[in-house]
This record gives C-alpha cells, structure tokens and sequence, in this order.
C-alpha cells in the first residue's frame, strides 16, 4: 500500500516538473510580425508553384517516353 502512494507522488512530482518546463519552452515562443506572416506565405505560395511546375515537366517527359509513338511501351509491343 506505501508503494502506490510513493508511485502516485512521484507521478505528481513528474507531472508539475513537466509543467514548469512547458511554461519555460512557452517563454521562449516569439509571434512573427504580420509583415513576416505575409512575406513567407508568400515564398511557400511560390515553392508549391514552382514544384507544381517542375513535377508537371518532369511527368511529361516520363510520360511522353514512356508512352509516346516511340516510346517504350510502344517498342514492348503497346497497350491493348
């Protein structure tokens, strides 16, 4: 019976410990200006464009060599 009050005290003493380290990481936070919001929603907007891009480029390039006239599939006998 003494052990699970010593387990229950230190579950406690391990609890409020966890507690003072959120508050002391929480101190810490700093909120991005406005300014700084718009500027890198800005510069991911144009990242996702310019992967979009690529990814589109590069799958029609595989695609155009994969299944075009003389591509692979056509020379393995093609699609039926």
């Amino acid at each position: 019976m003494a052990e699970f009050g010593g387990g229950a005290m230190s579950k406690w003493t391990e609890f409020t410990s966890f507690l003072r380290d959120v508050r002391s990481e929480m101190r810490k936070v700093v909120t991005p200006s406005p300014t700084e919001v718009r500027v890198t929603t800005g510069v991911v907007i144009v990242a996702v464009f310019l992967f979009g891009l690529f990814f589109f480029i590069v799958d029609s390039i595989f695609s155009a060599a994969i299944m075009g006239p003389h591509g692979i599939l056509s020379k393995l006998g093609g699609l039926q």
